[in-house]
C-alpha cells in the first residue's frame, strides 16, 4: 500500500500529479492509500473513515486517472459522461467542485460540470447543453430530474460511457430520505462501471445499499485511532452551565479562550435566525457573528464563502453544516445542545482538527444531562474532558435583562424569539437518546429565561408544569410592543383596534358565515333531486349525440348539426362546472323539463 503520493506516481498521469503537488499534501492519508490502488485496479469500493479523513481526494484522484487513461485512446466528447459524483447537499457539492476544479487546472481535455437545486432545472439543461461535461458532480434530487425528464438533450444517452460513479457521505444521502432517487439514478446507468462509496458510518441502510450498487466491493474500514472515532489531534471537552445559564456560559468562555475561528451548533432554523440577531446587537462577542441554515436556500454559499475567507468569525449553524464540510481554519466546534443522534455528535467536532491540524470542541450540558458524557463515550469512543464553568450569576441576570430590552423595542424579535424557544423543545422531544435527555427532565423555565422571554407561550409541554424558575415581569402590556417596520406596525394597530370593538382579533381570511342547519330528511331530498338532475342531463347528451335536431335516428356518421349542438352542451356543461349558470338554467338550455 503506497504511502505518498510519489509512490503512487508510476500509476498517475503527469498531469494528475502536477494537480496532486499543487495540494501540498506529501503523505497520503490512510483511506487514500487504502482506496486508491483499489479503484484503479477496476474494483468497487466501499470506505468507512472518520470525518476530515481526505475521502475527497481519495476519490478524486482515481476518477481523473480512470477518465485520462480512456481519453488516450477514444477521447471523451463533449456531451459523453465518464464520471458521476453523487453530494448529499448543496455545499458539500460545491467543495467537491472547488477541489476539482483546482485539480483540473493541470488537466487537459477534461471538463466537469455541477448541478444542485436552487434554479430551474432548464437552466441546468441549457449549461449542459452549451458547455457539456466529463464529469457531474450533483444532488440526488437534481440529477433524477435530469435522468428521468424530457430535455433538449437526452441525459440517459449521455451517461452510457459512464465509467466511474462515487457516493459521497453515502450514510447522509440515505438520512435525507434520497434511497427511492438513488433506486431510480441506478436503473439509468449502465452495469459496467466502478463504483465508490464513502461514508463516515456504516449503518444497516448503508450496508443495503453497497449490496444493491456495488458489485464484490472491497469492504475498506480505516480508523484514525482504535479508541475514538474522531480525529487523533481533536480534544473534546463539555461544560456543565447553570439551567438559565447556557448563553452566558457560551459567551464567557468564547472570551476567555478568544477564539478565532468557530461554529457553534443550535437545534434549529429558528433557534440560528434568533440567536443571529440578538448577539449581533448586545455586542458581548469580541468576534464576527455569521448565521446559516436549511431554511436561507440562495444565500447560503454566500454565507459559506464569507466565513471561510473570514481571519475571525462565529458562525452559528444547524446540523446542515455537520457532514463534510471543510474549513481547515476552524479551531474550535461548540455543541449548545447534544444533537438529536449520537453519530451526528462525531460529524459536528469533526469540522475541526481536519487533515493533521488541532482542533477542540465543547459541549455545553444543563445540570441534569451529564450522564450524556458517558452515553457518547461509551456509544462513539468519544471522550469529554470536563471544564468548570466560571459564569457568575450576575452575569446571567444582566445578560437575561439585556435581552429582555432587545426584546420590549420590538415585536418581530420577540416572536422570533417565542418561535426559537419552541422548536426547541419540540427538537428536543425527539432525541434518540431519550432515556437520558427527556423533555419532562428540562428546566423549561429557566430555559425561556435563557431565550431572554418576556412571557411563556402556550404550549403542551409547560402544562402542568413547574415554572417557578422562570422571572416574572410584573405589569408589563405585550400589546404596547412595536414592530419596528412601520407599514406591519400600523397594520397591527389597525387590527388591535378592531380587536377592543369586537372582542375578536381579525384574521388573514375572514371566515365565511357558516349556513344554517336543516333536518337530515330535506338534506337526503335534495341529495336525491340533484342525484336525478345529473341521471337526466346525462340521458339528453346521448339522446343528443343519437339523433338529429329532427329526432329522426342517424343512419350512419355524425353531422355537422350534430357536432354543433354537442359543442353548445358541452359548453354549457363547463359553465355549469364553474357555476356560471345554475342547475335551473342548465335544465331549460338543455330542454331538461
Amino acid at each position: 500500500m503506497p504511502k505518498s503520493w510519489g509512490e503512487l506516481n508510476v500509476h498517475l498521469h503527469e498531469e494528475i500529479i502536477r494537480g496532486i503537488e499543487s495540494f501540498k499534501f506529501p503523505y497520503m492519508t490512510p483511506v487514500q492509500a487504502a482506496t486508491i490502488p483499489q479503484l484503479l485496479n477496476k474494483k468497487d469500493v466501499a470506505a468507512e473513515a472518520v470525518t476530515g479523513s481526505g475521502k475527497t481526494l481519495a476519490f478524486l484522484i482515481p476518477t481523473l486517472q480512470i477518465l485520462k487513461t480512456r481519453e488516450i485512446e477514444d477521447p471523451w466528447k463533449k456531451h459523453e459522461v465518464g464520471a458521476i459524483i453523487i453530494s448529499p447537499t448543496r455545499e458539500l457539492a460545491l467543495q467537491t467542485r472547488d477541489v476539482l476544479k483546482e485539480l483540473l487546472q493541470n488537466v487537459t481535455k477534461l471538463t466537469q460540470v455541477l448541478f444542485v437545486g436552487g434554479n430551474i432545472v432548464e437552466d441546468d439543461v441549457k449549461k449542459f447543453k452549451e458547455l457539456g461535461g466529463n464529469i457531474i458532480i450533483s444532488t440526488p434530487g437534481r440529477l433524477e430530474d435530469l435522468l428521468s425528464g424530457k430535455y433538449d438533450i437526452n441525459f440517459p444517452n449521455c451517461i452510457k460511457s459512464l465509467e466511474v460513479l462515487i457516493l459521497d457521505e453515502a450514510d447522509r444521502l440515505l438520512d435525507l430520505g434520497f434511497q427511492k432517487s438513488l433506486d431510480t439514478i441506478f436503473s439509468y446507468l449502465p452495469k459496467q462501471r466502478r463504483t465508490g462509496l464513502f461514508s463516515a458510518t456504516q449503518t444497516k441502510e448503508v450496508k443495503n445499499l453497497i449490496r444493491a450498487g456495488l458489485r464484490n466491493p472491497v469492504i475498506v474500514s480505516v480508523s484514525a485511532k482504535a479508541q475514538q472515532s474522531t480525529p487523533v489531534l481533536l480534544n473534546n471537552f463539555y461544560i456543565l452551565s447553570k439551567n438559565e445559564g447556557k448563553l452566558a456560559s457560551l459567551l464567557d468562555f468564547i472570551k476567555r479562550k478568544d477564539l478565532q475561528k468557530a461554529m457553534l451548533f443550535l437545534p434549529t432554523c429558528a433557534c440560528v435566525d434568533y440567536w443571529s440577531k440578538v448577539l449581533s446587537r448586545i455586542k458581548k462577542l469580541p468576534i464576527p457573528v455569521l448565521a446559516i441554515h436549511g431554511k436561507m436556500k440562495d444565500k447560503r454559499q454566500v454565507v459559506l464563502s464569507k466565513f471561510k475567507d473570514s481571519d475571525k468569525a462565529l458562525l452559528l449553524c444547524t446540523d446542515i453544516m455537520a457532514r463534510g464540510i471543510d474549513i481547515p481554519e476552524v479551531d474550535w466546534v461548540l455543541q449548545w445542545d447534544p444533537p438529536v443522534n449520537a453519530s451526528a455528535f462525531v460529524h459536528r467536532v469533526g469540522r475541526t482538527a481536519r487533515q493533521g491540524n488541532e482542533g477542540s470542541a465543547l459541549l455545553v450540558l444543563l445540570e441534569n444531562e451529564e450522564a450524556y458524557v458517558n452515553f457518547i463515550e461509551t456509544n462513539q469512543r468519544v471522550k469529554l474532558t470536563k471544564i468548570d464553568d466560571l459564569t457568575q450569576q450576575k452575569e446571567i441576570d444582566d445578560l437575561r435583562e439585556s435581552i429582555r430590552n432587545l426584546l420590549k423595542t420590538d415585536r418581530a424579535l420577540m416572536e422570533k424569539a417565542i418561535k426559537a424557544y419552541v422548536s426547541h423543545v419540540r427538537a428536543y422531544s425527539k432525541h434518540e437518546c431519550s432515556l437520558l435527555l427527556r423533555v419532562k427532565e428540562l428546566p423549561l423555565g429557566a430555559m425561556a429565561a435563557t431565550y431572554g422571554l418576556l412571557t411563556l407561550p402556550k404550549m403542551p409541554e409547560l402544562k402542568n408544569k413547574d415554572v417557578s424558575d422562570f422571572p416574572q415581569i410584573d405589569s408589563l402590556d405585550l400589546n404596547s410592543i412595536p414592530y419596528k417596520d412601520k407599514i406591519r406596525e400600523a397594520i397591527r394597530l389597525k387590527k388591535l383596534e378592531q380587536y377592543k370593538n369586537t372582542g375578536s382579533w381579525p384574521s388573514k381570511k375572514q371566515k365565511l358565515v357558516k349556513k344554517a342547519t336543516q333536518p337530515w330528511s330535506v338534506t337526503k331530498q335534495n341529495k336525491e333531486a340533484k342525484k336525478e338532475r345529473r341521471f337526466k342531463r346525462k340521458n339528453a347528451k346521448m339522446q343528443a349525440v343519437k339523433e338529429d335536431s329532427k329526432g329522426k335516428k342517424r343512419k350512419g356518421g355524425i353531422s355537422q348539426e350534430d357536432l354543433e349542438e354537442l359543442k353548445r352542451d358541452v359548453a354549457l356543461l363547463k359553465k355549469l362546472k364553474k357555476k356560471k349558470i345554475t342547475d335551473e338554467e342548465f335544465d331549460k338550455e338543455i330542454g331538461i323539463e
